[in-house]
This record gives structure tokens, sequence and C-alpha cells, in this order.
């Protein structure tokens, strides 16, 4: 593993029961790192993630993050998932605490953070992402784009290495899509080392280093955006990719 590279997959699969969701997965991920995650709906994108943030249990294969195996039975999750940190498309936000509270309680409860610390991190992120308004709403107060930027805040306030977004636009309605990709396109700009799983095809276009293309729980074709959006080398990716311009993507 070179020096500059933080997560590495290497031969990872995943299967439930005799299903075989994901085949013998690699590919690297360096500091500051922006990698797109594409492909149709069930080619395994989602459970990519979940693997690398151990919500899933990989079925084989390594998951190294600064070169040490994730995917090993001795490892403290949670303090792996502080540094490896995950937003979801359904934000997961508990209903029962204010904005402020949500973007609190891991950094009290996993870093050990005072109460004050924590507070100040959360104001900080919630500035961040245009949310310091809403800190005393409960989620339910709120719009669909303004409680997936809490949800980004409360992954920031972590303090994470590396940054997982599960489909983030997708539960959102069309208007909200862009307040949620421009946070993401900022966080990109600042250097935050993040893996998307996205149907946003300009966006992963504009913002990632590299795309990787995946199909029937394999990587079908990764690299650069200009040639694996622009100049696919397999024709199942330029069918994928013709399939959502003709629907507008």
């Amino acid at each position: 593993m070179s020096e500059n590279v933080i997560l590495e997959v290497r031969h990872l699969s995943k299967r439930f029961g005799s299903h075989e969701v994901l085949r013998d997965i690699d590919f690297s991920v360096s500091p500051g790192d922006v990698t797109s995650i594409i492909g149709a709906s069930g080619s395994g994108k989602s459970t990519l993630l979940r693997c690398i943030n151990l919500l899933e249990t990989p079925s084989s294969g390594e998951i190294l993050f600064h070169g040490q195996n994730m995917a090993g039975r001795q490892v403290n999750a949670a303090a792996y998932r502080a540094r490896v940190g995950m937003v979801f498309q359904s934000f997961n936000l508990f209903s029962n605490m204010t904005v402020l509270q949500n973007c609190m309680i891991g950094q009290q409860k996993v870093l050990g953070r005072s109460k004050a610390e924590a507070r100040e991190k959360a104001m900080f992120f919630l500035d961040k992402v245009g949310m310091a308004p809403y800190i005393q709403a409960r989620p339910r107060q709120i719009s669909g784009g303004q409680k997936q930027r809490a949800a980004i805040a409360r992954a920031l306030a972590m303090e994470p290495e590396v940054l997982l977004f599960d489909e983030p636009t997708s539960a959102l309605d069309p208007q909200m899509v862009g307040e949620v990709l421009e946070v993401i396109s900022t966080l990109a700009g600042e250097g935050l080392t993040m893996l998307i799983v996205t149907h946003e095809m300009a966006f992963a276009r504009d913002v990632s280093r590299q795309v990787v293309f995946m199909r029937e729980g394999v990587v079908w074709e990764s690299g650069p955006p200009q040639q694996v959006l622009e100049n696919s080398q397999r024709e199942e990716t330029r069918e994928f990719l013709r399939r959502f311009t003709g629907r507008g993507h």
C-alpha cells in the first residue's frame, strides 16, 4: 500500500445467503480524493459503502484504513466510524432531539468531548452548512434539504478523515437537491476525502477525481470522470449513461 493511500478496498466480496451482492471489489482512495460511485439500482453501491463503514460485515476481502485491515475481528467499529463517517439518504437524525443535540451526541459519546466543546464544534459546522438558524428545531420541523445539511454537519462535527455519502440527494425534492450538492461541492473544494454514491452525473463529473461504475456487484470501469463519463471503454457503461441522459440527467 503506497504512502498516500488512506483507504484501500481489496478483493471485497459480500454475500447474503447464496446471493453475491459484491464480487472482488478493488479500489483505493488518497487524501483529498472525491470518488463518485455510479451504477443502476441493485448494482451493489450502497452495500459497498455499508461494508466500508462496517455496517455490513464483508464476506471476504480487506478494507485497509492507513494500512490496517478494518474487516478483521478485533476492530472497534465505533472508533473507526468516527474517522470514516457516513451520511445516509434518509438522514437518520434522532427525531426526539434538536438539530444541535443531534450534532453533539456522537461527539460526547464516541469522542468523549465535553458538552461545551461538542456544542462549539456543532455550531461551527452547522453554521458552515447554513443551519445555524435552525439549531433548536426538531427534524420534523425542517425540510428534507435542511435535514440532510444537518446530517452532514453532524458527520463533520466528528472531524472524520473520510466521509461516505449514500445517495445524499435521492430522498429530496428536486429544488432541494442543489442546496445539498452545493454543500458537498464546497467540502470537495476544501480537500475533504469523500466517497459519494450518486445519480447526479453532472455533479460526479464536476467534483470527482475518480468515478467508479458498478454493475451487478462488480467494478465495471473506473478512472477520471472525463474517461468514465465522456469516453467510456465499456459498452455497458455507455448504455447506463445513455439511459441517464435520456431521463434528463
